[in-house]
């Protein structure tokens, strides 16, 4: 659509002297002329949705008018604010809604126009007429002209308060929600999340809530556009996670452990994935059991921050009220069912927050256990005398992905493969694909995978999407962060050990966020960070440094051990 001027602009000065001129002679200035300007809307009928929540589905313009005053010796000053008034009356006498335009025109996505509909009491799924009209005004005591009335049907979608959708870092539906049982703005529940991930919320009206975009803000919220993800510390695991929209502001609790006590006793088993804690045991007999439920959390929030261990601790314990579980002070008794004697499972279900549920099934069903690491055996025999072992390690850091990465000496005489279990050799991935720096992979397959050039590389390999990629780390690795510097010309030299580096640093002082390793220049994604003389791959900033004072420190770094000392 042609975007048109609405009018000339000249400075608050001359409204002033206007106005000032007008009470000393006691005349009262009339405008008028918007009423012969074109006011356009690109629609007539609009159903809305949750698939069109975020599209532009309604666009208004207006072409230029000449304003004219009563008093034919001034002229219209051009300090002009333009309005969109909205609402279910044709006369406008009540119900109405009015947006600030900008320039000349207005667009609504489904989202906002669907925000817009509730507030004027529109029935979800049912056509209502809705009028607009533009309302031109040059100051609050000087009467408003306006535009001619325009008519849209509009059919809106049920906007429920009471569901936060956890959208991934790229804004996509995971399936993952928050509860706000009383539509407050206060959104609760458990997730299985792993270490360091990113996520955002999104309210029922289309508001998607991340974090405030500013350095040192962790865990203040923001509905900005330009807010950053949410993003859980690490370790990975269960949170309580709370999203509070009114105070901008959450919060989660990790809980490492659930114990159970009463008639069934132990330590549970969290299934991060489904959001589940199991527990296997073995039943006397059929009947009832009276169980208690209650672990220890870690507790990040925006005054804690990020950092692990957390500072805060407290108690997640459930009860049971009318059939259904909830969380409590102190845990209380829970009833469940055991079906008979022998093998049986406790399950204990926080994937939907609206129905929390607690039940003993029979047989085991505990949760796949997912591998911390995997093993590249003959990544070495040029170094051991051609013998395998299973000495070096890549080390899980993307659960959903069953992604490992780390970095290893390589010196292979005839190419390698990945075990999943320390000294089966029977388990292995090897190559279906490629070559020795990237390729796909496939289990127990007849080709070991190609080996490079021997020197020191990066692996990142994932065993759900089947594939790995190489990349060699060269004479030097970067150090980001220093005296609040991300520039990539502070480096540790390699030393006579293979993917040990070190160098000498001379700071001005303490740096804000602390600093990061990066194995490639201008790489941002190659990166570790860690604390307490631990380096982990795509962690957080090492924080030594925000105490330094001004001086030199020599720095080195183990990548294969993933350890860092300072002096």
């Amino acid at each position: 659509m042609k975007a048109l001027h609405l009018l000339k602009k000249y400075s608050v000065v001359i409204l002033l002297i206007l106005l000032t001129a007008c009470e000393e002679d006691g005349d009262k200035i009339y405008l008028s002329g918007l009423e012969g300007s074109e006011f356009i809307l690109t629609e007539t009928d609009i159903m809305l949705s949750k698939e069109n929540a975020s599209k532009i589905v309604l666009s208004a313009a207006w072409k230029n008018s000449t304003l004219v005053v009563s008093n034919p010796d001034m002229g219209a000053p051009d300090v002009f604010t333009a309005y969109l008034q909205i609402s279910t009356q044709e006369d406008f006498s009540s119900n109405v809604i009015e947006n600030e335009g900008i320039g000349e025109s207005k667009a609504y996505t489904g989202a906002e126009l669907n925000a817009i509909a509730r507030n004027l009491g529109l029935v979800p799924d049912v056509a209502t007429p809705v009028y607009f009209r533009l309302r031109g005004s040059i100051a609050p005591n000087i009467e408003s002209v306006y535009s001619e009335i325009k008519k849209v049907n509009i059919t809106p979608y049920l906007i429920d308060m009471t569901i936060g959708f956890i959208l991934d870092k790229d804004k996509k539906q995971t399936g993952l929600t928050l509860v706000s049982p009383d539509a407050n703005g206060v959104y609760a529940g458990f997730i299985g999340a792993t270490s360091w991930y990113n996520f955002f919320m999104e309210e029922g009206d289309g508001k998607i809530w991340g974090n405030l975009a500013a350095d040192g803000s962790a865990f203040l919220a923001s509905s900005e556009e330009n807010s950053w993800n949410f993003w859980y510390p690490e370790p990975g695991g269960c949170y309580y996670t709370e999203v509070n929209t009114e105070l901008k502001r959450w919060s989660a609790v990790y809980l490492p452990v659930l114990n159970i006590t009463g008639d069934i006793g132990g330590e549970m088993t969290f299934d991060r994935p489904n959001t589940k804690w199991y527990y296997v045991f073995n039943a006397a007999s059929a009947g009832t059991a009276t169980i208690r439920l209650s672990g220890q959390g870690d507790e990040y929030n925006y005054e804690t921050g990020d950092s692990a261990p957390a500072v805060d601790k407290v108690t997640i314990a459930f009860a049971q009220e009318n059939g259904s579980l909830v969380l409590a002070g102190t845990p209380g008794d829970i009833t469940v069912q055991i079906p008979a004697a022998g093998e049986c499972t406790l399950i204990l279900d926080l994937s939907d927050p609206k129905n929390w549920t607690c039940e003993v099934t029979s047989g085991s069903e505990e949760p796949d256990h997912v591998s911390q690491e995997v093993y590249m055996i003959g990544i070495d025999d040029g170094i051991t005398g051609g013998s395998w072992n299973f000495d070096n390690k890549l080390y899980l850091y993307d659960e959903d992905n069953l992604a490992y990465a780390g970095v290893l000496n390589v010196h292979s005489l005839w190419g390698y493969q990945v075990g999943i279990e320390k000294d089966n050799w029977g388990d292995v991935y090897t190559q279906a694909g490629g070559d020795a720096y990237s390729g796909t992979l496939e289990f127990q397959g007849q080709n070991n995978i190609a080996a490079p050039v021997p020197g020191v590389y990066f692996f990142d390999l994932s065993l759900k999407n089947l594939s790995y990629a190489l990349t060699e780390v060269g004479d030097h690795v970067y150090v980001n962060g220093l005296d609040d510097k991300w520039e990539f010309n502070q480096t540790l030299a390699s030393t006579s050990v293979p993917g040990v580096y070190s160098g000498s640093i001379t700071v001005n002082g303490a740096s804000s966020y602390g600093f990061k390793i990066y194995l490639v220049r201008d790489n941002w994604d190659i990166l570790f960070g860690g604390s307490n003389g631990k380096l982990t791959y795509g962690g957080s900033d090492i924080p030594d440094s925000n105490s330094w004072s001004a001086g030199t420190y020599t720095i080195t770094v183990d990548l294969i051990n993933r350890t860092y000392t300072i002096q």
